[in-house]
């Protein structure tokens, strides 16, 4: 079977009668069978019961009350809550452990048809750029398992990326839909603050978190945002804002765009990534766009800004898992020893890391060194942000200094490991929606990706100038 690059492709297939849903599942569970013991990229498949709904799809479709997804195969996230599933985080913490109740971004999905095949592998509680934060052993890099995908949602970008599935659901912290995107050579799309009920997600860093999307074609990115979206009452921090139909973007549209000349004249960005950054800002002005150099002053800030809050909301958020409600409990008679082993034993040395970096930064010794002044920085890069914003239409950059590294490289080297975030962590400081392309390989084979930043609640114009960028770049081929 075709590797389908679409919703609209598969569409087609089904209304010509040569494709029904239930054939397409077994396609994927073939696939996953064939290449999931290499890549580890889903860490739970649900074969029957994706079989079954898919039996129930093709029904409706044959008598016309199909919904807008029927025929589309998602992955999700191992953060994900689905009703009756495990749901683990990638961690030992919630070893056995099944969710209660169906998030609400997954429902919306299945509400239109969609079939959830599996959860997939991550870093540990989304913490990692790599994803060999897994309690259940890293994902491989499908274009050289030499290498990782990226993280955290590493598992979710394998499975697009090797054609385990159509789309993968995964979250965005500080990049982690992006970064294993343009590592594995696919779409990650970042949508605004508040634009996707949190409902169902696993918290890492609440006020960064946010639902994300990766897939092969604007389209199919367009199409779930525009479902997943909208007004929760489960989400006290969810937008009211209208959701637009953002499967209707026009690719039509010239804009002023900015690229970010700290970001590109940066020394931890790799040559092959800035030329062919250099190149997609010239495909840009080719296309009629007005394009020109702009500063961001304060991009060596971001990270340490970024580090110190989320390690801080870790560190509260992650307090919840002690081994007396639910998952891994170490068995003692004291209390105090058993939420200190169940803890130990369940955690792993990123998460611990993190979190022992949140709780030193909101004691109250070193509460206004750290985080007082960290949510300080905060508001003056959110506000210089903004500012670029009130010139330009969109603004670019890498979405990572290299392309993909190989396994165990930076494992002993934190810092080196953070650095790869540097880029796409602004998108998460500020909250505003941001989406990586995959345009080029460098001289071993590997994905490239540029990013493209946008003011916020702006996706609209954000797939728009994606999409260009896609289009042009497969017809200069």
């Amino acid at each position: 079977m075709k590797n389908f690059q679409s919703i609209s492709e598969i569409r087609d297939e089904i209304t010509a009668g040569k494709l029904t849903v239930h054939q397409l599942v077994q396609h994927y569970l073939n696939q996953i069978e064939e290449k999931n013991g290499r890549l580890n990229a889903f860490l739970s498949v649900y074969g029957d019961s994706a079989l079954q709904r898919a039996l129930l799809i093709d029904k409706k479709i044959r008598s016309g009350k199909a919904r807008r997804l029927a025929g589309m195969i998602i992955g999700i996230k191992d953060v994900f809550a689905l009703e009756g599933h495990r749901l683990q985080c990638a961690s030992k913490i919630l070893e056995g452990f099944e969710s209660q109740y169906t998030g609400t971004c997954v429902q919306r999905l299945l509400d239109e048809d969609a079939i959830i095949i599996g959860h997939q592998n991550c870093d540990e509680f989304a913490m990692g750029s790599s994803n060999e934060n897994s309690a259940f052993g890293l994902a491989r890099n499908p274009v050289d398992e030499t290498k990782v995908p990226g993280g955290s949602s590493g598992g979710s970008a394998v499975a697009v990326a090797s054609d385990m599935c159509q789309v993968s659901i995964g979250s965005d912290t500080g990049g982690s839909v992006r970064q294993p995107a343009s590592f594995c050579g696919v779409i990650g799309l970042k949508p605004t603050y508040s634009r996707i009920s949190r409902h169902g997600l696993a918290a890492y860093a609440s006020s960064f978190d946010t639902v994300g999307v990766i897939s092969k074609s604007i389209e199919d990115a367009a199409l779930v945002l525009e479902i997943m979206s909208g007004p929760d009452d489960f989400d006290s921090t969810i937008s009211n804002n209208q959701v637009p139909n953002y499967h209707k973007f026009q690719s039509t549209k010239k804009y002023k765009v900015g690229y970010l000349s700290e970001a590109i004249s940066h020394e931890s960005l790799a040559v092959e990534i800035k030329e062919s950054t250099s190149k997609i800002l010239e495909q840009l002005a080719a296309l009629g766009h007005h394009v020109e150099e702009t500063h961001f002053s304060k991009l060596d800030y971001i990270l340490p800004t970024y580090y110190v809050l989320t390690a801080a909301e870790a560190s509260s958020n992650l307090s919840r898992y002690d081994g007396v409600r639910y998952g891994r409990r170490t068995p003692s008679n004291d209390l105090e020893v058993m939420y200190k082993e169940s803890r130990s034993d369940g955690f792993g040395d990123e998460v611990k890391r993190r979190i022992m970096t949140g709780t030193f930064v909101l004691s109250a010794s070193y509460y206004d060194a750290y985080y007082s002044k960290a949510q300080k920085v905060r508001k003056i890069i959110k506000d210089e942000t903004e500012k670029l914003f009130e010139e330009y239409d969109f603004l670019i950059s890498p979405t990572t200094p290299t392309t993909a590294f190989k396994i165990g490289e930076l494992n002993k080297d934190p810092l080196r490991m953070y650095l790869e975030d540097l880029y796409t962590v602004q998108a998460n400081v500020t909250g505003i929606p941001a989406i990586s392309l995959p345009i080029g390989i460098d001289k071993d084979g590997l994905p490239i990706g540029v990013q493209v930043m946008s003011k916020s609640f702006n996706e609209l114009e954000l797939l728009d100038i994606s999409n260009q960028i896609i289009t042009f770049k497969d017809q200069n081929r």
